[in-house]
């Protein structure tokens, strides 16, 4: 490190307190997602809340503390791009607000429509290196955009953070950095991969036949992409590629396996591109200087063109419920926030574009409501409130436990007896008698079969 990179550093370096103290009554705050979450200063922030009153909050994916202490917004109105597990229990209280957005615009949104709308901005980052750099570490994201329109730009050391080479927009330097704080409390955050069930190991067995030699994966949150991982290393598959959003632990497993080489990628070669990684500390230690890895802004990850220059790309991503027509619902159930559009729609597209490409939306079957009793995620219609996030228009395979349907060409009787033939078959008489109600099997398609084709 740098002479002038060290006396720089200490001048701006000040606790997370003082950090929170630059906070004013009124100011637009952004802490950063996943990641990239500024933790320790809002700890100190969440202590100063009876200090100030409507401080306007945005993040994404977090375990923020604000809205915590603060449910009547007095002091916080907290705002999420994408729901953690946490954000949504605070949004069934009122106090956390969804910002709709297809992920891959989010750099364009700062330095467009946000770009005067940003009083300070907290990022978590690496250890400054010798030429005065501080890297993005496992969330690149839209960072680097946001930083170049804060008017006040507070970097949170983390050295827990893993250095994750890039393409562009991974990095900080401290000349454009304002303050320093040295966050030694907290580790960033992990997201463990949840438990997978029966169902989730069937319909990754669908998806693991229909991908190819030399494909080039993206793999979304949840169960199922992690199993898919697991199955691509056991059927034996060669060549694969990453061009995806998000970094996974199954894609660690894969490399480690030699399945993921990317020599037949079209676009940067032998790399996995990402944008942003969320795991365990194991996946994180992986990445840390791992020449095998590119992180790049986010509108280049997901911009649909980009990705659609992929050779055999494949998108695998989850859905909530999806209804006859083929509208997928991904991000809420009725006016219930889950989750956000994240890069679903995009890697839709991008992957149906690609040469060879194959863009996949997978659901189990049925759920259990709120009384225990088993209910369909296939349905006439979606709900009141439900977000689409696929319209019919983009969609293509669609799989359950039951199987794999390909939507693309098809009418609207075709599609219908299509998803019954993959809904759970205690729904699919109610389903099909739904369907002649609402017109869309109709006199002469009532009489054929499941197999349409």
């Amino acid at each position: 490190m740098g002479v002038s990179y060290q006396n720089e550093y200490r001048r701006k370096l000040i606790s997370a307190e003082e950090a929170a103290g630059l906070v004013k009554s009124g100011m637009w705050i952004d802490l950063g997602a996943v990641t990239g979450f500024a933790s320790l200063v809002d700890e100190k922030l969440a202590k100063r809340a009876r200090e100030l009153e409507r401080v306007k909050i945005r993040a994404e994916n977090t375990m923020t503390q604000l809205p915590k202490v603060d449910p009547e917004q007095e002091h916080f109105i907290y705002n999420s791009w994408f729901f953690s597990k946490l954000e949504r229990e605070y949004h069934d209280i009122g106090c956390c607000s969804h910002i709709p957005y297809n992920l891959g615009e989010g750099p364009r949104m700062y330095r467009e429509w946000l770009k005067d709308k940003v009083d300070i901005a907290f990022i978590e980052v690496t250890p400054m290196d010798e030429h005065g750099y501080f890297n993005f570490g496992a969330t690149i994201m839209r960072h680097k955009a946001t930083c170049d329109v804060a008017r006040t730009l507070v970097v949170e050391v983390n050295e827990s953070q893993p250095w994750v080479y890039g393409g562009y927009d991974e990095v900080v330097h401290i000349s454009q950095v304002d303050y320093i704080v040295k966050n030694e409390e907290y580790k960033i955050s992990e997201y463990p991969v949840g438990p997978v069930v029966k169902e989730d190991e069937e319909i990754a067995q669908y998806l693991a036949e229909l991908i190819e030699d030399g494909a080039t994966i993206q793999l979304g949150i949840g169960a199922i992409p992690n199993v898919v991982g697991k199955l691509l290393i056991k059927h034996g598959l060669k060549d694969l590629g990453i061009h995806t959003e998000m970094f996974t632990e199954s894609m660690v497993e894969l490399i480690e396996a030699g399945v993921l080489t990317g020599r037949k990628k079209s676009l940067n070669s032998g790399k996995a591109a990402h944008c942003f990684a969320a795991g365990t500390r194991k996946l994180y230690q992986f990445m840390n200087r791992n020449p095998v890895l590119a992180g790049f802004p986010v509108d280049y990850t997901n911009n649909p063109y980009i990705i659609a220059q992929n050779y055999k790309q494949v998108a695998i991503n989850s859905a909530l419920r999806v209804d006859l027509k083929g509208q997928v619902c991904s991000e809420s159930t009725g006016f219930r926030h889950i989750s956000g559009t994240g890069g679903q729609l995009e890697f839709t597209r991008g992957a149906y574009m690609s040469p060879g490409g194959k863009a996949f939306i997978c659901l189990h079957s049925t759920y259990r409501d709120k009384d225990g009793k088993l209910a369909s995620n296939i349905v006439p219609t979606l709900e009141l409130g439900d977000t689409v996030t696929v319209p019919a228009t983009d969609v293509s395979y669609i799989v359950t436990e039951f199987g794999v349907v390909n939507l693309k060409g098809k009418s609207t009787w075709q599609r219908a007896k299509l998803l019954i033939s993959i809904a759970h078959p205690d729904f699919r008489d109610e389903l099909e008698e739904a369907a002649r109600k609402m017109n869309l099997i109709t006199g002469g398609s009532s009489e054929l079969g499941y197999d349409v084709d």
